[in-house]
């Protein structure tokens, strides 16, 4: 059985969060590329990728697809395709030096996420790497965020899954430029004109008007107008100054420093253990994963000689409905204790800790704050950023992949790692399902966290503890 399910559905432009993320890495500290390491049971057979990869251009449109800016930022950038499109370009294959080690496979990996995207190009680059120890395989995904969150980017990777080891290649995909297409009446994206670009300004004011974008802006600068303000447009106000007004530092008293420096560990753990742990307590996955951070960063500090009782995290928490696009998610911050108490105690703060959060960030999900970002220039709103990400110590993401086992060309896959962007903080522990394992990815800042060994230790004896408790 092939994998090509249906595709992820993708809009002709940005939406204001993906136009945010895009503007933000005019300072490269704001990169939002996200990575995934995939280790499989044998190396892949790369003319067999090729031609799945082949077709999965052609099912998925902004595979083929550059960003267009528009003119003078009136409006989020669009997708167009790449008339210099090559597919090759895009999936590399390398080989690692004996003894070809994940730690060979991981310090790849950093630098290929940490490698800026050509922005006259498609945002996605495929690396199948060869001589991993034991005669396994690998290969490195790396993708810009704009094209998806986690959610979408698993839907994507459908598209040159399969199901079994030896499935056939699918039906070839007619192009837009073949018969079938033709007689449907299908035409190739083109490059926006002006009046397109005034078009979809008047069609993005209907969803978040212009005049309340600027108000919202007015409001932040002249916070003296807000009890004449309307309710709704006040309570928004308020929730993004709240925000704004946050520029307390990460409590961190070692993880002061950040670098363009990375350094990529992974490890994995039983989903059915840390599941149930979450059920006996009362909560969710995703609280016990944050729990299992904490514990670690707290147990870190110790291990130091720098204790700390508490840190501030970010979360990323899906927003997605059936109208979203290929974003759907906002950022939630929450401190979190990381002083020495036993983990199920910690485990009930982290949990009330997190509804807070998404209560008080429900009026200012990114999509606001977005929109009235778009109505300032470029180098104010990095600025706001970087003070925003200076507040936080570390971030965690949490995306639900397959239950069952998958195939790439062949061979199949027996762990994936996915790794986070760091946007300016000291590590990113993200999180992926798969086969009943929780496979994660830290990605660290060197000159925050000097031993990330230590860190990765630290982070395993957190689930171990967690474990203990079902």
């Amino acid at each position: 059985m092939a994998g090509m399910a249906r595709p992820p559905q993708f809009d002709d432009k940005m939406s204001e969060a993906e136009a945010l993320m895009w503007r933000l890495e005019s300072d490269p500290y704001l990169s939002s590329t996200i990575a995934n390491i995939t280790v499989l049971d044998r190396p892949i057979d790369v003319k067999r990728l090729r031609r799945r990869m082949e077709l999965a251009v052609i099912a998925v449109p902004r595979l083929r697809q550059r960003v267009h800016p528009t003119p003078v930022g009136l409006n989020p950038p669009a997708w167009i395709d790449d008339p210099e499109f090559d597919l090759d370009y895009h999936l590399r294959r390398v080989a690692l030096p004996k003894p070809g080690t994940m730690r060979e496979l991981c310090d790849l990996a950093a630098l290929i996420a940490a490698d800026p995207f050509d922005r006259t190009r498609p945002l996605w680059q495929f690396v199948v790497v060869d001589g991993l120890k034991g005669g396994r395989g690998a290969m490195i995904q790396k993708l810009h965020h704009t094209l998806g969150d986690g959610e979408s980017t698993v839907r994507l990777s459908m598209q040159y899954l399969d199901l079994e080891r030896d499935a056939p290649d699918p039906e070839p995909i007619p192009t837009a430029a073949g018969p079938e297409a033709e007689e449907e009446g299908q035409d190739e994206p083109s490059t926006p004109t002006p009046l397109d670009t005034w078009r979809d300004l008047l069609e993005s004011s209907l969803r978040f008007p212009l005049g309340i974008a600027r108000q919202t802006r007015e409001l932040l600068l002249d916070p003296a107008q807000i009890p004449t303000a309307g309710a709704t447009l006040a309570n928004t106000v308020r929730s993004i100054a709240a925000q704004l007004a946050d520029v307390e530092a990460a409590h961190s008293p070692v993880w002061t420093e950040r670098s363009l420096r990375r350094h990529i560990e992974t490890l994995s753990t039983p989903l059915e253990e840390a599941r149930a742990a979450a059920k006996r307590l009362g909560g969710t996955l995703n609280t016990a994963f944050v729990c299992a951070a904490a514990t670690a960063a707290g147990a870190y500090h110790r291990k130091v000689g720098a204790p700390v009782e508490e840190l501030r995290a970010t979360m990323a928490v899906s927003t997605r409905t059936r109208a979203s696009g290929s974003n759907a998610f906002s950022l939630v911050r929450l401190m979190v204790p990381t002083g020495e108490m036993p983990i199920a105690e910690r485990f009930l703060l982290i949990h009330e800790a997190a509804n807070t959060a998404r209560e008080s960030s429900a009026t200012a999900g990114l999509e606001t704050v977005a929109a009235v970002a778009a109505t300032l220039p470029t180098s104010f709103v990095t600025r706001i950023a970087r003070v925003q990400a200076q507040t936080v110590d570390f971030a965690t993401s949490n995306v639900r992949a397959a239950d069952f086992p998958c195939f790439i060309a062949g061979a199949q896959i027996v762990a994936n790692y996915p790794v986070g962007p760091l946007a300016g903080v000291a590590f990113n522990l993200t999180l992926l399902s798969y086969c009943g394992s929780l496979d994660m990815g830290l990605n660290i800042d060197t000159a925050a966290v000097d031993d990330p060994a230590l860190l990765k230790a630290c982070i395993e004896d957190a689930f171990v503890e967690l474990a203990q408790l079902t």
